[in-house]
């Protein structure tokens, strides 16, 4: 008996001591302050927290967007800024002044250069350069200081093809196309648009209602609505789609009805600067017969073929405003798919091509598959597609780092 007293005397002290130490611990987080950065006038703010918020009159409000372990960081510059805690704090919320909470986003660097890349990602982008499968020979000029963003306009709007695929373009002018190829060119003339990128940040953004109030939505590929709408919007007005996609059966291209809505846009590599006459003789993807036979089932809905000419000039151009090399391989879906709203449309808002605050290495909302390549790219030159879009924007590093949005203007308004 003397034992089990002396064994419960034993259980009470030490748990007499886990709970004093609970409360030493609660006390001593208790010293944080978690306070609302709000900008002046407006109701959107930001959490913040800053440890240990003693009586010194300033503290250093560490970069807002931490990367991850395997994250590149998006900009070379310190996102360091002094907060002057004589503010007054009132329920938790500091205001404080818009230069200093632009100057503490931490958004995409339109500087961004190869050596921002994982190592992983340097050897890829090295490797394409090496293989130039689609027999690169650019001979164009390359700038190592980037031109305004008015110059940049004027050369999409003057040097990109915007043309589709017609009956009047050989070898499609035959009768085994007739029913299936439209015969004049794609007439599109849009107001304010949404382009929805596929990344695994728009799952959680809330941003439904946002993208749906646009005119038109263009989306990617299988990238669907049906269970994340709150966070895509359901409204799809055009998809882009790329030639593996309507060729590989488990994408399930003529059973998924998701593909029925709107104008679907085909695209598919071509090699560099080639004739519509060599593509159509050997097509990165065999994609003809999957393209009739949904023209078969679906003969109303309007279906195009982008001419191969938009992706090569749209590269050149590319590579011509990157101080290096890029890979030469065709832009991404996302980049064609948003020059293609820039012809349509008077403006244009791009959600998650550039990262916000949400910035995972997701690839897809709707998929559970890691790869930072999605992001910083690796066969596509996303990271250079990025820096152009960036010098682009004419919104807020506010609406980047909170949204993932960018605002584009629409091409047809551009003076040159």
């Amino acid at each position: 008996m003397v034992h089990v007293s002396s064994f419960r005397k034993c259980v009470y002290i030490l748990l007499a001591c886990i709970l004093v130490f609970t409360i030493c611990l609660w006390k001593e987080t208790r010293r944080g302050v978690i306070f609302s950065l709000r900008l002046d006038g407006r109701s959107d703010h930001m959490p913040w927290k800053m440890w240990r918020w003693g009586t010194s009159k300033e503290e250093i409000v560490q970069g807002v967007a931490a990367n991850g372990t395997d994250k590149v960081p998006l900009s070379t510059k310190s996102s360091n800024i002094k907060i002057n805690l004589s503010t007054k704090v009132i329920r938790s919320n500091l205001v404080m002044k818009t230069k200093d909470f632009y100057n503490a986003l931490k958004v995409w660097n339109k500087d961004s250069s190869s050596q921002n890349l994982h190592p992983r990602l340097q050897k890829a982008r090295e490797n394409y350069l090496k293989i130039n499968k689609y027999r690169v020979k650019y001979v164009g000029p390359k700038y190592a200081h980037k031109v305004r963003p008015e110059e940049l306009l004027c050369q999409l709007r003057k040097r990109l093809d915007f043309r589709m695929i017609t009956a009047a373009d050989s070898p499609f002018n035959t009768s085994e196309w007739e029913p299936y190829v439209p015969k004049g060119n794609i007439s599109i003339k849009l107001g304010r648009c949404a382009v929805v990128s596929s990344a695994g940040s728009m799952k959680s953004s809330q941003l439904g209602m946002v993208i749906d109030s646009h005119d038109a939505v263009l989306r990617f590929n299988g990238a669907p609505v049906r269970g994340f709408h709150f966070d895509v919007g359901e409204k799809t007005t055009i998809r882009l789609v790329n030639s593996q996609l309507i060729t590989v059966e488990e994408k399930r291209f003529l059973t998924d009805p998701q593909y029925n809505f709107g104008t679907l846009i085909l695209w598919d590599p071509a090699p560099y600067h080639s004739s519509i006459e060599e593509w159509y003789k050997k097509p990165d993807y065999n994609f003809y017969g999957s393209f009739k036979n949904y023209r078969k089932k679906y003969p109303k809905q309007p279906f195009y073929i982008l001419n191969p000419h938009l992706q090569w000039q749209l590269w050149d151009i590319i590579q011509e405003n990157s101080p290096e090399d890029i890979q030469p391989n065709p832009p991404s879906s996302g980049m064609l798919g948003i020059v293609l709203m820039m012809n349509f449309c008077d403006e244009v808002d791009v959600y998650e091509y550039l990262p916000s605050k949400r910035q995972t290495n997701i690839c897809h909302y709707y998929q559970m598959i890691f790869d930072q390549a999605c992001t910083m790219g690796a066969y596509h030159p996303l990271l250079f597609e990025k820096n152009i879009i960036k010098h682009l924007n004419k919104g807020k590093d506010e609406d980047i780092y909170n949204y993932g949005k960018v605002t584009l203007p629409g091409l047809r308004n551009v003076q040159c």
